[in-house]
Protein backbone atom coordinates (compact mmCIF):
# COMPACT_ATOMS: atom_id res chain seq x y z
CA UNK A 1 0.00 0.00 0.00
CA UNK A 2 1.58 3.12 -1.52
CA UNK A 3 1.53 6.10 1.59
CA UNK A 4 1.33 9.80 0.47
CA UNK A 5 1.32 13.25 2.32
CA UNK A 6 -2.42 14.58 1.93
CA UNK A 7 -4.72 17.51 3.46
CA UNK A 8 -7.44 16.08 5.78
CA UNK A 9 -10.22 18.61 6.13
CA UNK A 10 -11.80 17.85 9.70
CA UNK A 11 -14.64 19.57 11.51
CA UNK A 12 -14.24 20.47 14.64
CA UNK A 13 -16.30 20.28 17.88
CA UNK A 14 -18.07 23.03 20.14
CA UNK A 15 -18.41 23.38 23.59
CA UNK A 16 -18.72 20.92 26.01
CA UNK A 17 -18.26 18.42 23.34
CA UNK A 18 -14.98 19.10 22.74
CA UNK A 19 -13.26 19.41 26.14
CA UNK A 20 -15.47 16.43 26.83
CA UNK A 21 -14.62 14.80 23.78
CA UNK A 22 -10.44 15.57 24.46
CA UNK A 23 -10.53 14.26 27.57
CA UNK A 24 -11.31 10.74 27.10
CA UNK A 25 -8.92 10.73 24.03
CA UNK A 26 -6.50 12.22 26.63
CA UNK A 27 -7.04 9.30 29.05
CA UNK A 28 -6.85 6.82 26.39
CA UNK A 29 -4.12 7.84 25.12
CA UNK A 30 -2.26 7.76 28.90
CA UNK A 31 -4.08 4.41 29.93
CA UNK A 32 -2.47 2.94 26.64
CA UNK A 33 0.45 4.48 25.59
CA UNK A 34 -1.35 5.69 22.63
CA UNK A 35 -1.16 9.15 20.94
CA UNK A 36 -3.12 11.98 21.89
CA UNK A 37 -5.04 13.96 19.30
CA UNK A 38 -7.63 16.76 18.61
CA UNK A 39 -11.20 15.44 18.78
CA UNK A 40 -12.35 15.83 14.89
CA UNK A 41 -14.54 14.20 12.12
CA UNK A 42 -12.94 14.26 8.92
CA UNK A 43 -15.34 15.46 5.64
CA UNK A 44 -12.43 15.19 3.19
CA UNK A 45 -8.67 13.83 2.63
CA UNK A 46 -7.22 14.28 -0.63
CA UNK A 47 -4.29 15.64 -2.46
CA UNK A 48 -1.71 18.11 -0.83
CA UNK A 49 -3.03 21.45 -2.18
CA UNK A 50 -0.32 23.17 -0.76
CA UNK A 51 -0.68 27.12 -0.92
CA UNK A 52 -4.40 26.85 -1.95
CA UNK A 53 -5.51 25.36 1.42
CA UNK A 54 -6.10 28.70 3.09
CA UNK A 55 -8.46 29.78 0.02
CA UNK A 56 -9.98 26.32 0.13
CA UNK A 57 -11.04 26.62 3.23
CA UNK A 58 -11.98 30.08 3.62
CA UNK A 59 -14.40 29.81 0.62
CA UNK A 60 -15.95 26.55 1.85
CA UNK A 61 -16.21 27.30 5.32
CA UNK A 62 -17.85 30.74 4.73
CA UNK A 63 -20.75 29.48 3.12
CA UNK A 64 -21.53 26.40 5.75
CA UNK A 65 -22.99 27.24 8.84
CA UNK A 66 -22.79 25.17 12.37
CA UNK A 67 -23.32 21.20 10.94
CA UNK A 68 -25.00 19.39 14.06
CA UNK A 69 -24.18 15.44 13.75
CA UNK A 70 -26.26 12.70 15.62
CA UNK A 71 -24.31 10.17 17.58
CA UNK A 72 -25.61 6.97 17.10
CA UNK A 73 -22.83 4.63 18.18
CA UNK A 74 -19.78 3.72 20.00
CA UNK A 75 -17.98 1.27 17.90
CA UNK A 76 -14.23 -0.08 17.63
CA UNK A 77 -12.60 -1.75 14.87
CA UNK A 78 -9.24 -3.57 13.96
CA UNK A 79 -8.23 0.02 11.97
CA UNK A 80 -5.62 1.89 13.68
CA UNK A 81 -7.42 5.33 13.38
CA UNK A 82 -10.75 3.76 14.86
CA UNK A 83 -9.72 1.76 17.50
CA UNK A 84 -12.91 3.21 19.33
CA UNK A 85 -15.05 5.37 18.30
CA UNK A 86 -18.16 7.40 18.21
CA UNK A 87 -20.04 6.99 15.00
CA UNK A 88 -22.47 9.68 13.82
CA UNK A 89 -25.40 10.02 10.82
CA UNK A 90 -24.68 11.30 7.72
CA UNK A 91 -26.95 14.11 7.10
CA UNK A 92 -27.37 16.56 3.94
CA UNK A 93 -25.48 19.11 5.62
CA UNK A 94 -22.11 17.06 5.47
CA UNK A 95 -22.68 15.47 2.04
CA UNK A 96 -22.72 18.87 0.60
CA UNK A 97 -19.80 20.05 3.07
CA UNK A 98 -17.81 17.02 1.55
CA UNK A 99 -18.80 17.85 -2.17
CA UNK A 100 -18.23 21.83 -1.55
CA UNK A 101 -14.57 20.53 -0.72
CA UNK A 102 -13.72 18.08 -3.67
CA UNK A 103 -14.84 20.91 -5.80
CA UNK A 104 -12.78 23.69 -4.21
CA UNK A 105 -9.84 21.56 -4.29
CA UNK A 106 -10.54 20.09 -7.65
CA UNK A 107 -9.78 16.69 -5.98
CA UNK A 108 -10.94 13.46 -7.44
CA UNK A 109 -9.75 11.09 -4.60
CA UNK A 110 -11.88 8.34 -3.82
CA UNK A 111 -12.52 9.29 -0.19
CA UNK A 112 -15.51 7.60 1.37
CA UNK A 113 -17.18 10.13 3.52
CA UNK A 114 -17.72 7.67 6.99
CA UNK A 115 -18.51 10.46 9.93
CA UNK A 116 -16.88 9.44 12.95
CA UNK A 117 -14.68 10.90 15.83
CA UNK A 118 -11.93 8.68 16.99
CA UNK A 119 -11.24 8.41 20.84
CA UNK A 120 -7.96 5.82 20.70
CA UNK A 121 -5.77 4.77 18.15
CA UNK A 122 -4.17 1.48 19.47
CA UNK A 123 -4.20 -1.94 18.26
CA UNK A 124 -5.57 -4.06 21.01
CA UNK A 125 -7.60 -7.08 20.96
CA UNK A 126 -10.96 -7.43 19.59
CA UNK A 127 -12.26 -8.11 23.03
CA UNK A 128 -11.13 -5.42 24.66
CA UNK A 129 -12.22 -2.71 21.99
CA UNK A 130 -15.69 -4.23 22.42
CA UNK A 131 -15.49 -3.93 26.58
CA UNK A 132 -14.54 -0.30 26.22
CA UNK A 133 -16.87 0.43 23.69
CA UNK A 134 -19.74 -0.53 25.78
CA UNK A 135 -18.06 0.82 28.80
CA UNK A 136 -18.30 4.67 27.24
CA UNK A 137 -21.53 6.70 26.85
CA UNK A 138 -21.81 9.79 24.87
CA UNK A 139 -23.52 12.28 27.22
CA UNK A 140 -24.19 14.32 23.99
CA UNK A 141 -27.01 12.79 21.15
CA UNK A 142 -25.95 15.80 18.66
CA UNK A 143 -22.99 17.36 18.67
CA UNK A 144 -22.27 20.72 17.09
CA UNK A 145 -19.29 21.22 14.94
CA UNK A 146 -18.24 25.07 14.71
CA UNK A 147 -14.93 24.74 12.83
CA UNK A 148 -13.11 23.55 10.21
CA UNK A 149 -9.24 22.92 9.69
CA UNK A 150 -7.07 21.56 7.20
CA UNK A 151 -4.10 18.81 8.23
CA UNK A 152 -1.48 18.39 6.68
CA UNK A 153 -0.64 14.33 7.39
CA UNK A 154 0.45 10.63 5.83
CA UNK A 155 -2.21 8.50 4.66
CA UNK A 156 -2.84 5.74 5.38
CA UNK A 157 -1.74 6.75 8.84
CA UNK A 158 -0.50 3.59 10.41
CA UNK A 159 1.25 4.63 13.94
CA UNK A 160 2.31 7.24 16.60
CA UNK A 161 4.65 8.75 14.70
CA UNK A 162 2.57 9.25 11.96
CA UNK A 163 -0.21 11.23 14.71
CA UNK A 164 2.56 12.94 15.95
CA UNK A 165 3.67 14.06 12.52
CA UNK A 166 0.15 15.78 11.39
CA UNK A 167 0.23 19.49 10.94
CA UNK A 168 -2.61 22.14 10.98
CA UNK A 169 -2.00 24.11 7.74
CA UNK A 170 -5.32 26.23 8.09
CA UNK A 171 -8.50 26.91 10.54
CA UNK A 172 -11.70 28.73 9.90
CA UNK A 173 -14.55 29.18 11.57
CA UNK A 174 -18.05 27.90 9.63
CA UNK A 175 -20.19 30.76 8.63
CA UNK A 176 -17.70 33.29 8.75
Amino acid sequence: MSRQIVIAYWLIPSEPARSYFQRLIKDFAQRYDAPEFEPHVTVHGGANCGEAVEGVLSKVARGCEWIVLQAREIGDSSEFTKTLFVQFAVTMQLKQLHQNIRTATQDSSEYQLNPHLSLLYKTISSEHRRQLACSIEVPFPEVTFDSLRAVRCISPTQSRADVEAWHVVAEKDLGT
